[in-house]
């Protein structure tokens, strides 16, 4: 009998575990407030959830149609309109997925061939690299400088070649709380025009926006409408992170792709759930505008415990993380620093360098996160109280 060479793929070899994940069954284990996962631990809106059981006991419990429930569809492409301005077809242009993780593994997989770069601004959220990976892609990584984590465009240029097939965007941006300007925006779209790249833009935190800013989708941009896939999903808007609902809207061509992969991937997204997305997407506008005001509140009231603490902060203008900066510290990094501040301190953050290439870009940063009730956000500062500088 021939013995296995190796227990698991190259690719598998390639990337760790997610270190977000990692840190909250740390915070488990050690009882310390959850400021690492981007999970909100306060209710979802009663008409939501009320939606989702009327689904359940109307036995909407059976598949739906593989990209999406029909109606679903078009609520999406209701709101995709008053948010972009731009009028999608619901029968071509969408693809329901398992929530935005799988849409962008699913449109990755759609147009990016083993060997081609995909273009990845850096800090990034972690899933992006694995994702080129497992897409067989080689990244690209640009950095987003701080203090504003503006790029520059030489850079973003000269990381573009004959390979490049996708640019990866995230606006607004986890981990830093970015807001791509339109000048940025219109910047990125005159380079990936002469390329033959297309965008893929993760557009989760849209209606989390601060102080002025105000989110663009690059799909509505002059020439950008056919070179873009706009990935979305219900998680942060409305609180469901658990639910896995999400989508990809792009060019019919592209939509039949990214179809395909997710069929595969997944079949489809959760029946009833998407009944009730249908709820959510026609919630008034009511509801966005006091969703912004309070993640603002939390944002400053976070802010001020962790500047009270000694970081140095990031402020974010979008999102829902702060990204800090722990030189004045002491520890030797950030590994360092985040398990000493869960199991001695009791908060948990995540370790800046699992959002770059090289562990060393991120080894003074750690990222914390907002979406939790005030009563979590004022007991981490409690706790804060706690951390000295060595």
């Amino acid at each position: 009998m021939k013995a296995v060479t190796s227990s698991v793929s190259l690719k598998a070899q390639q990337f760790t575990e997610s270190v977000i994940r990692e840190m909250t069954r740390l915070a488990i284990q050690h009882g310390a407030v959850n400021l690492a996962q981007g999970f909100p631990n306060f209710a979802a809106p009663n008409e939501v959830k009320e939606a989702a059981v009327r689904a359940v006991q109307a036995d909407i419990n059976q598949y739906a149609i593989t990209w999406g429930a029909r109606e679903f569809r078009r609520a999406i492409a209701e709101r995709f309109e008053k948010d972009s301005g731009l009028s999608i077809d619901p029968e071509q242009e969408i693809t329901v997925c398992c929530g935005a993780t799988e849409a962008m593994i699913a449109s990755l997989l759609a147009v990016v061939n083993p060997g081609e770069e995909v273009v990845v601004f850096e800090p990034f959220y972690e899933n992006y690299g694995p994702d080129a990976i497992i897409s067989g892609a080689v990244p690209r990584f640009v950095p987003l400088h701080p203090p504003e984590w503006t790029f520059d465009p030489e850079e973003l240029a000269a990381a573009f070649s004959d390979h490049t097939r996708a640019l990866i965007l995230n606006t607004p941006n986890n981990p830093t709380g970015k807001v791509f300007s339109r000048e940025e925006l219109e910047t990125i779209a005159r380079i990936v025009r002469n390329s033959n790249a297309y965008v893929l833009t993760d557009e989760i935190y849209q209606y989390l926006v601060y102080e002025g800013r105000r989110h663009i989708s690059m799909a509505a941009l002059p020439g950008m409408r056919e070179r873009t896939i706009t990935i979305n999903s219900m998680s942060k808007t409305y609180s469901v992170t658990g639910w896995r609902v999400g989508w990809a809207v792009a060019p019919p061509e592209i939509t039949q792709a990214v179809r395909k992969m997710h069929d595969f991937l997944t079949v489809g997204a959760a029946a009833p759930l998407q009944q009730a997305g249908i709820t959510a997407l026609r919630l008034p506008d009511e509801y966005y505008n006091k969703l912004q005001a309070d993640y603002l509140k939390r944002r400053d009231r976070l802010l001020a415990a962790l500047e009270d603490a000694g970081f140095k902060c990031f402020k974010p203008y979008g999102a829902y993380y702060i990204m800090t900066d722990i030189s004045g510290f002491g520890f030797r990094d950030d590994v360092e620093f985040t398990r000493h501040l869960i199991e001695h301190v009791g908060v948990a953050a995540v370790p800046g360098s699992s959002f770059y290439s090289k562990s060393e870009l991120g080894s003074r940063q750690v990222r914390f996160t907002f979406c939790k009730k005030d009563s979590t956000l004022d007991e981490a500062a409690r706790r804060l109280t706690k951390l000295k500088r060595r």
